[in-house]
């Protein structure tokens, strides 16, 4: 049985942080796990910027509800689910991510939690398991599934390199010129046609 495992941010909708970087005006939270690969590091230097600034879930909030999937997202996904099984697997969080599963036709998402103060600051984060892409896709083969997987940032090439057949997509150079092995796409009916064929 095969079952198809998915990134979401730069897949399937934009990168909630850069959205929220350009909405706050602070340049430095455009960076992401296409930057950097130690999510860890990635995540307690960005709340510490939001420290600094005083900024909280409730504004991080408020911008997300303005973002829709990429152009094509939906129907995508669509189509993928009509065809097979389907996880999401994000390293985003709880609280960030029900409005756009809303808007992607609520698909089952494996993602984290963020420890919320009562003022609204966020105060830290809750990783579902460590490594939690590879973690997952390991899982899930477990139980006698074999996966086919994609992404495009670092976080992702070990549930793609781990799978039966594992395909990035809207990726940087430097990530496709480091990974010549691993077929590279720009248009969903491209994945989607990979995605079909590798059943």
């Amino acid at each position: 049985m095969n079952i198809v495992c998915l990134d979401v941010e730069g897949v399937l909708v934009p990168e909630i942080w850069i959205a929220f970087a350009e909405a706050s005006g602070i340049p430095e939270l455009r960076r992401t796990t296409r930057d950097e690969p130690d999510y860890d590091k990635l995540m307690r230097w960005r709340l510490g910027i939001l420290k600094e600034h005083g900024l909280g879930l409730r504004e991080i909030q408020k911008v997300i509800s303005t973002i829709d999937p990429l152009p094509g997202a939906r129907e995508f996904l669509d189509a993928l689910r009509a065809r097979t099984q389907v996880i999401l697997i994000s390293d985003t969080f709880e609280q960030f991510a029900g409005p756009l599963m809303e808007k992607l036709g609520r698909p089952t998402l494996f993602c984290n939690t963020l420890d919320v103060a009562p003022d609204g600051s966020i105060a830290g984060y809750r990783l579902r398991v460590a490594k939690s892409k590879l973690a997952t896709v390991r899982a899930l083969q477990s139980i006698g599934f074999e996966t086919i997987a994609s992404g495009d940032s670092f976080n992702d090439l070990a549930m793609i390199e781990a799978s039966k057949a594992g395909f990035l997509f809207r990726s940087t150079e430097a990530i496709k010129a480091a990974h010549p092995e691993l077929p590279a796409y720009e248009e969903y009916d491209e994945l989607l046609a990979a995605i079909t064929a590798a059943f």
